[in-house]
């Protein structure tokens, strides 16, 4: 096995951010030469042998109990979705399949249909990757309409929006605070390869990133996890300018590994003002690049700016 793995690797992580002080330890002895801390204080923390533990972090034993993961956790004080990301890691090291490239994604009739119902509002369909399998108009032309509207049709022009993110600057131009939307996608990217350790679509996709962006380096390597189920962002819109929504995450029961995102906003509020303009100023077309918005509806824009 070449390196320590992901079990590894999460466990690495999670230890560097504790100081011995955090956990009721004095910081004694020599100079500390680790950040975090040290094994054999993790292993007593957990009440494992200190060698167990090491072969657990490096990758050579795949057999823990779930007892025993759960004393780690403890120890690490991991929260409720840390807990689960490292039994899922734990189970599949001990199973370790051979990776097989999977099929591209299709998007089921049904969740086509459900698209289409929520046409009031921005909404796409992501997939396991966040690959972007669907959007509606409005989801389109606010997230992404300088994109080929078309393009997720076709698996091999799909948008992926974790990509877009890091390397599209129209993307990272949008979102006012881009650093917290960032940090709040690679920790659910985390869940993902969590779930998925096999997947090597998903596997080139975090390479790439890695190889590319010295931010996405940075935040993955934290090792952090957290599900993107709601948050609201402040968005720059270059149409309609500030616009603050509610993006949320719903579940697909017939396609588990598919999430339908919708773009809300309160009753009567300036963003929501924002929206319907945004609608109008479409006018039907689907990329951006080809609206053009009259002074009055730019003026309009201006004067709602969106509550924070």
């Amino acid at each position: 096995m070449d390196g320590p793995g992901p079990l590894g690797d999460f466990l690495q992580a999670r230890r560097a951010l504790l100081r011995p002080e955090d956990v009721g330890l004095r910081d004694v002895g020599p100079r500390r030469r680790v950040a975090g801390l040290r094994r054999e204080e993790l292993a007593r923390l957990a009440g494992v042998s200190v060698s167990y533990y090491t072969r657990l972090e490096q990758g050579l034993s795949r057999g823990a109990s779930a007892e025993v993961l759960e004393a780690i956790a403890s120890a690490l004080r991991l929260d409720d979705h840390e807990r689960e990301h490292l039994v899922r890691l734990a189970e599949a090291a001990r199973r370790a399949p051979r990776a097989r490239r999977p099929r591209p994604e299709k998007l089921a009739d049904e969740t086509r249909d459900l698209l289409r119902a929520v046409d009031g509002v921005p909404a796409l369909v992501l997939g396991r990757r966040t690959d972007v399998l669907a959007w509606n108009a409005l989801g389109h032309s606010l997230l992404a309409g300088h994109l080929d509207f078309d393009s997720p049709d076709d698996p091999a022009r799909r948008p992926n929006m974790t990509r877009m993110l890091f390397l599209d600057p129209h993307c990272r131009e949008l979102y006012t605070d881009w650093r917290r939307k960032a940090t709040a996608v690679v920790g659910n990217l985390r869940i993902t390869a969590g779930k998925h350790p096999q997947d090597p679509m998903l596997a080139e996709l975090i390479g790439e990133l890695t190889m590319r962006s010295p931010e996405f380096v940075e935040l993955w390597r934290d090792h952090r996890v957290a599900p993107c189920d709601a948050a609201s962002y402040d968005l720059h819109h270059p149409v309609v300018g500030a616009v603050t929504v509610t993006q949320q995450t719903l579940s697909i029961a017939r396609s588990p590994d598919q999430v339908l995102i919708v773009c809300t906003t309160p009753a009567g509020s300036p963003s929501e003002e924002a929206l319907a303009l945004l609608r109008q100023t479409s006018g039907g077309e689907h990329a951006l690049g080809a609206v053009e918005v009259s002074a009055e509806g730019r003026d309009r824009a201006r004067s709602h700016p969106a509550s924070a």
